[in-house]
């Protein structure tokens, strides 16, 4: 049986107590393998070597850092198979898309390698006559990467790599639902020669989580989570007077225009409602159709919803795999129960299936109302649930009558109606005629409970650094 040891300061450190994680296949319910738990001491103790590594590392050019970052990136695409197995055992995802996640995390890491020579300040006009004022960025010092169960090889280098451009080092903690992933990339650490103390992979439970978010050497805390972790976090934060930078839930709304190309909608709502069983922070979760092609929509949903089976994807990768346990599962089942009971039609789907697995069917509802806990709390998982609107002014009354606001979309083919949701959507994101996809030029962030702060691109990168300003009198 697989057993992993921490990984700080450089190297695979045996463990100083017996107490282990135990990580199971969610398709199977079997046991894959273990991870020694981190003490308080460790834990610590890698804070402790990352602040000591950081003081070189932040000295070095930006230019010395991506060289570094590239050569991590290619022991990434070295690495993709042994990580993409590791991944796919712990998530029941396919080896494929396993696979594929961690040559996407190396491709993450070659884009921020690329803003080295990008980092910019700013030279702004003084008041004062003889003086320049220089405001320079600069990194934080330690950060602490939080990293979720549903995508956390492509999550961790989507955090670390931005990270260590702008001069900072990093002690993670994965999921203990999806550990042993994020040790085949402590191997591509050790293969890519980055310096010891610059990346530091620990599991932990909760309160040696809060020893290392605490310890007055974190300067940042990234997390992407759910939102009670995010208050967990900014309890964390008011430690040290840390920055927070939280990616938390999603309740993305598609709205489903008279005019729009309903079949290419159906598909790709369809595809995302169950990519992963669900299980994206960007997933469609509410779906509001105008009352013209009401009927004519739902029927679609119907059919291709009902079209997509499920099962352990090691078997047959076009089948939609698990959720991440159990407790997900009659979570989820419970939701779609007090629907139903509360007036929601069932279309397909709603059944606890038998068997092992932690799986759960594609699962329409129609006939639901604004107010309804299927509509107002994220679902993060496979079940759909629609509702009918007027005109486009209800549509985005209701979208945005909500408590998470992490992306949108909307399908229409008139540009007038695009142009007013684009400026009226409470979200940090609006995709039109497409599903979310986060790209990592772009800027993921939240409105509303969905967050503070983001990831990707410019705006993503510089959330990892301070700002110095220098008045210089001449």
């Amino acid at each position: 049986m697989q057993l992993e040891r921490n990984f700080y300061n450089g190297q695979f450190v045996d463990p100083a107590s017996d107490a282990l994680i135990a990580v199971y296949n969610p398709a199977t319910e079997t046991l894959v393998g273990h991870v020694s738990a981190a003490t308080a001491d460790e834990a610590i103790a890698a804070v402790d070597a990352a602040a000591i590594a950081q003081k070189t590392w932040g000295k070095l050019t930006s230019i010395e850092r991506a060289e570094h970052l590239r050569t991590f990136a290619d022991a990434l695409d070295a690495q993709a198979e042994a990580i993409g197995t590791a991944l796919a055992n712990e998530s029941g995802k396919s080896l494929s898309d396993a696979s594929n996640e961690a040559r996407y995390a190396a491709q993450i890491t070659r884009y921020h390698a690329e803003w080295a020579r990008r980092i910019e300040g700013e030279i702004i006009p003084s008041d004062t006559p003889d003086e320049n004022l220089f405001l320079q960025r600069e990194p934080i010092g330690v950060v602490a990467c939080l990293i979720p169960f549903n995508y956390p090889v492509y999550t961790l280098l989507r955090k670390i790599a931005p990270a260590l451009i702008a001069g900072n080092t990093v002690v993670v903690r994965p999921s203990n639902n999806t550990p042993l992933s994020a040790f085949e990339i402590a191997r591509a650490v050790v293969k890519a020669g980055i310096a010891p103390g610059v990346i530091n992979i620990l599991t932990m439970d909760h309160a040696t989580a809060a020893s290392v978010c605490t310890h007055k050497a974190v300067g940042l805390i990234t997390l992407t989570g759910s939102v009670n972790a995010g208050r967990i976090v900014l309890d964390y934060c008011k430690a040290n007077i840390a920055k927070p930078s939280l990616e938390l839930g999603g309740k993305t709304p598609a709205i489903i225009e008279a005019d729009a190309n309903l079949e290419q909608a159906a598909s790709a709502i369809v595809a995302s409602k169950t990519t992963h069983c669900g299980q994206l922070c960007t997933a469609v979760e509410r779906v509001y159709v105008h009352e013209r092609v009401y009927d004519q929509f739902l029927a679609l949903l119907k059919t291709k919803i009902g079209a997509v089976d499920f099962g352990d994807r090691a078997k047959d990768a076009n089948l939609m795999g698990p959720l991440v346990n159990a407790s997900s599962q009659k979570n989820i089942h419970a939701m779609v129960e007090r629907a139903v009971a509360a007036g929601a039609v069932l279309e397909v789907g709603g059944v606890l299936p038998e068997g092992p697995g932690h799986f759960y069917p594609p699962t329409l509802l129609s006939g639901c109302r604004q107010d309804m806990e299927i509509i107002q709390e994220e679902i993060f998982g496979p079940v759909l649930p629609v509702l009918k609107y007027r005109d486009i002014d209800e549509a985005l009354a209701m979208a945005n009558d909500h408590q998470f606001g992490l992306s949108s979309v909307l399908y229409t083919e008139n540009y007038r109606t695009a142009m007013k949701v684009a400026n009226a959507i409470e979200a940090g994101e609006l995709y039109v005629n497409r599903t979310p996809a986060d790209p990592y030029q772009g800027f993921h962030a939240g409105w509303k409970r969905s967050g503070l702060g983001g990831d990707d691109g410019k705006h993503g990168m510089l959330e990892f650094t301070q700002t110095r300003l220098v008045v210089m009198k001449y």
